[in-house]
């Protein structure tokens, strides 16, 4: 009997998907109905950060909407070309918080390891579009330098897993990570953030569960939706597979003008989150990276936003409304008087 080579092997179906996702703006416009946009586009010569999004998730967005909240959230735009104050290409003091090649250093108790520069999606309001992944990656340096800092400080318990979006990796390279993490006896919970749950839902596979069950401590995913309208069922058999393998859920939002700007939209994000066994953990304040000025919502408003949720839903169904201040010892929130 003839067998094929490993080298041949097939491609996980989500990388497939991932392979299929949309990198033109002019074929999304198009698929949507919606080419008399294309003025509006940023012009391709000066995107450094380019088009990428899953089918599955342009499937959600409705046909012939130009205010539809996921096309928004992804459309490169010309307005991200504009120049104002405060707008800065990192935003949060990532780079200043680096401790070891691929491993940023904020908070005390817990440490973030940069696993890869990749996502399946390119989300406009990025903080990170402008991170220097190919200097910064701890995957690219097979964890080493970031696993022998973390094993020397033992103040740390928790490690989170971002990027990028660490679940962009490979199983068994994510494997590979964990299991120099198990050789620390001081960390305690590993927290993994990432988008790829809600955008490419096929990523949630037997062997991501099998390797999540294996885990030597316990885990935290923490999923990035801003809108009710990204999660289909789809998504939500996605989470009941990653709480059935032992995994802790929370979301974390941004708020996005135009987008999830208001108590009605928040609200239905909150309710379909918790429908899903997700609880709504963080609202950030947009970070103020170049690129992103169109997105801002002031202060004023994203309270009484806030305010407004509170009158609606249980205490556990509003986020913490925060912003992330480059050298605070913790993420502030908003009605903070040093903010």
């Amino acid at each position: 009997m003839i067998t094929a080579s490993p080298h041949f092997a097939q491609p996980a179906r989500w990388q497939q998907l991932w392979r299929e996702a949309i990198s033109d703006p002019h074929e999304l416009l198009k698929m949507l109905g919606l080419s008399h946009l294309q003025q509006t586009l940023l012009s391709t010569p000066t995107n450094q950060f380019p088009l990428r999004v899953p089918r599955g998730f342009v499937a959600r967005m409705r046909y012939g909407d130009a205010t539809d909240p996921l096309l928004l959230q992804v459309l490169p735009q010309a307005a991200e070309l504009l120049e104002l104050p405060g707008f800065t290409r990192d935003a949060v003091g990532d780079l200043a918080s680096r401790s070891a090649h691929g491993l940023l250093h904020k908070y005390q108790g817990r440490a973030l390891l940069i696993a890869t520069g990749s996502c399946a999606i390119h989300c406009r309001y990025c903080f990170r579009q402008h991170f220097p992944y190919a200097e910064e990656t701890a995957a690219a340096n097979r964890w080493h330098e970031a696993v022998e800092h973390l094993r020397a400080d033992d103040s740390i318990s928790e490690v989170l897993l971002s990027g990028g979006d660490p679940l962009s990796l490979a199983t068994p390279k994510l494997a590979e990570s964990t299991a120099a993490l198990a050789t620390i006896p001081h960390i305690r919970r590993l927290r993994i953030h990432t988008r790829l749950p809600i955008v490419l839902p096929e990523r949630v596979d037997a062997e991501l569960l099998s390797w999540l069950t294996r885990l030597h401590v316990q885990c935290v995913i923490v999923l990035h939706a801003n809108h009710a309208n990204e999660i289909d069922e789809s998504v939500a058999a996605a989470c009941a597979r990653l709480r059935d393998a032992g995994v802790t859920l929370l979301n974390q939002s941004v708020l996005l003008r135009g987008i999830n700007d208001s108590a009605d939209a928040l609200a239905a994000l909150s309710e379909r989150l918790i429908e899903c066994g997700v609880l709504p953990y963080y609202l950030h304040q947009l970070d103020r990276v170049f690129g992103t000025a169109h997105f801002e919502v002031d202060d004023v408003r994203a309270l009484a936003i806030i305010d407004e949720l509170r009158v609606r839903l249980s205490g556990y169904l509003v986020p913490k409304l925060v912003r992330e201040v480059a050298s605070a010892p913790y993420k502030l929130p908003l009605h903070d008087s040093r903010i």
